[in-house]
């Protein structure tokens, strides 16, 4: 019944506005307007580095407020429909219509949801995501490239790029490690729930037995920092060692050592690049790798969660892990986080995760509010 649709339909133009409120697109507003006048005005270019400041942080504030605009119209643009089929003699005719769009709505108010979840100091920064092969010799080698496989798949699906840095194959397949670096709006605030260990159930095809295997992979998720000079890294504290490439890229990589990994001697943290071509390309980004984990640690005022910070690194075994991925005797993946499961694990695998990203951050915004409710009490 179209009664049910306009019922429906307030309920979202409600939420509308409620999350309108909470996000103060008003200020925003009139925030774009100021910056939009002194732009007008002459002089404003007379300090190039200011005026292109204001001018990026302007077209922040409407990529932000834009989609908000869009949505207020298309809710206009729906009570005019509503309007328009109650003055037929026949308003069911146009409830089709209606409810398609009451429903595209309900899809992108959902994801505008859940990015207002993302206001971490660096939830809009690209991010260096990192895999590692736990307990399970080859099977979890195998494992480890499954998991690299579907977060490739999801980053396409978002529209995210995605660039190998470094990687590690196994013995006899799948990888041991591998870095990535995923660029794109909110990349890290999206991937940060991702951090923790992931376990595989399934029947192996590296048992003679075939029989049901467990293995496991460490996923460690860090934002891309642009405040390099604000880290004091000693030289000192450095060793420095440089290798021959070999991974993908042509006969290049195996005629120069242009492979650099790096060590942080005093916290032991590691990092190693061979994406780039010259040795001194991959040795600028293994220092921004490596800058990134050392501010993660400045940040905190504990020093003790240094293994916490190097992406919650318990060890890469049973009774450690975030989310479980089960293949037989049934299928299923659920988050002990969140409780969040589901029974489609192939389309887990082909990288629709998305339902466990949004979980996750709502469940992370309960956590955080928790936190801050206690403190405020004490």
């Amino acid at each position: 019944m179209l009664d049910d649709v306009v019922r429906d339909i307030e309920t979202l133009q409600t939420r509308f506005i409620e999350l309108c409120s909470h996000l103060n697109l008003e200020r925003q507003g009139v925030l774009i307007d100021g910056l939009e006048s002194e732009a007008g005005q002459a002089g404003f270019w007379d300090d190039p580095a200011a005026a292109q400041e204001k001018m990026q942080r302007l077209n922040q504030l409407k990529d932000a407020v834009s989609p908000w605009k869009k949505m207020a119209e298309r809710l206009e643009d729906l009570r005019t429909l509503i309007e328009l089929a109650g003055a037929e003699d026949d308003p069911s005719a146009y409830e089709e219509e209606v409810r398609a769009e009451e429903q595209s709505i309900t899809s992108i108010l959902d994801r505008l949801e859940i990015e207002t979840l993302l206001s971490g100091p660096h939830d809009d920064s690209n991010c260096y995501l990192e895999i590692n092969a736990g307990a399970g010799g080859d099977e979890a080698n195998d494992w480890a490239s499954m998991l690299r496989r579907m977060y490739l798949r999801w980053a396409e699906r978002r529209g995210l790029k995605a660039e190998l840095l470094d990687e590690v194959e196994g013995d006899v397949a799948g990888i041991k490690s591998s870095t990535i670096l995923i660029s794109g709006r909110n990349a890290y605030g999206l991937m940060q729930g991702e951090r923790g260990v992931h376990r595989l159930v399934r029947l192996s095809p590296f048992n003679a037995n075939n029989k049901r295997q467990t293995s496991f992979a460490g996923v460690d998720v860090l934002p891309e920092v642009a405040e390099i000079e604000n880290v004091d890294i000693d030289e000192k504290d450095l060793r420095i060692d440089y290798y021959r490439s070999s991974g993908a890229g042509g006969q290049h990589v195996n005629k120069t050592s242009s492979a650099v990994r790096i060590t942080h001697i005093p916290t032991n943290i590691v990092v190693a690049v061979q994406n780039e071509r010259s040795q001194h390309q991959n040795r600028d980004v293994a220092m921004k790798i490596l800058t990134s984990r050392l501010l993660e640690l400045t940040r905190q005022e504990n020093k003790a969660s240094i293994n916490e910070l190097r992406g919650e690194s318990r060890r890469i075994e049973f009774g450690s892990q975030i989310r479980n991925y089960v293949f037989q005797p049934y299928t299923l993946v659920k988050d002990l986080r969140t409780d969040h499961e589901t029974g489609d694990i192939i389309r887990v695998m082909d990288g629709e995760i998305d339902d466990f990203i949004d979980a996750f951050l709502r469940w992370n915004r309960g956590r955080i509010a928790e936190a801050e409710a206690e403190a405020a009490a004490r």
